[in-house]
């Protein structure tokens, strides 16, 4: 973690914790920076899904070699 840290409190669900952490093997701090890093992958997905169908994309690939 090479980036600034921020220390919070948070009222987690203590059986979605541990679930959590048995999916991921790893302690609580690593497992909520999984957490937090999915739900940004994942909205980065859906922006990409809203672009769908806007983005002409061609490929030539007798060029492309």
């Amino acid at each position: 973690m090479g980036e600034a840290v921020k220390k919070i409190t948070a009222n987690i669900p203590a059986k979605l914790l541990e679930r959590a952490q048995e999916g991921t093997g790893l302690g609580i701090t690593e497992t909520l920076v999984a957490g937090l890093e999915e739900l940004e992958r994942s909205r980065k997905r859906s922006a990409l899904r809203l672009l769908r169908g806007k983005v002409r994309f061609e490929l030539k690939l007798d060029k492309t070699r």
